[in-house]
């Protein structure tokens, strides 16, 4: 992915790619986002998903245990998603990250599946191809190939 929209997501999600310029030693995100730019739109809507599920559910748990009158189940912390690695393989997004919940692996799971259908590299419609490099691309980039 290009330089600007690197910084993009960086900026906007400082929390979720904190270790964005960490040495090689302690993660694979030094290299920074490994896809083209298409699936950018997919990337920044899956991190707005998970940090607003990470805030609201704990400052809901944090309210629920100061004062809760109607005995409402607590829900449990959700720890911060720090990603590791962002990278196309087989054809598809892959999101490594560490922390979240059920319902963040339910939204990454689906982000990936997206990717299936949209072009890595300008995000019209696509669809998988390739026999020995699969790739997801828009018939105009599936026939620059």
């Amino acid at each position: 992915m290009n330089e600007i929209l690197d910084k993009k997501l960086c900026e906007a999600y400082p929390k979720i790619f904190v270790n964005r310029n960490a040495s090689v030693q302690t993660t694979a995100m030094c290299w920074g986002f490994q896809h083209g730019d298409g699936w950018y739109n997919i990337i920044n809507n899956l991190c707005r998903c998970i940090q607003h599920h990470i805030d609201t559910t704990n400052e809901l748990r944090e309210l629920l245990l100061e004062e809760n009158p109607y005995n409402i189940q607590i829900p449990d912390f959700v720890q911060q998603v720090v990603a590791e690695q962002v990278k196309e393989k087989f054809g598809t997004l892959r999101f490594y990250y560490t922390g979240g919940d059920e319902f963040i692996l339910g939204l990454v799971t689906m982000a990936e599946m997206m990717t299936g259908v949209t072009c890595e590299e300008c995000g019209a419609p696509g669809h998988t191809q390739g026999a020995n490099w699969f790739r997801t691309v828009c018939d105009i980039h599936g026939e620059k190939k």
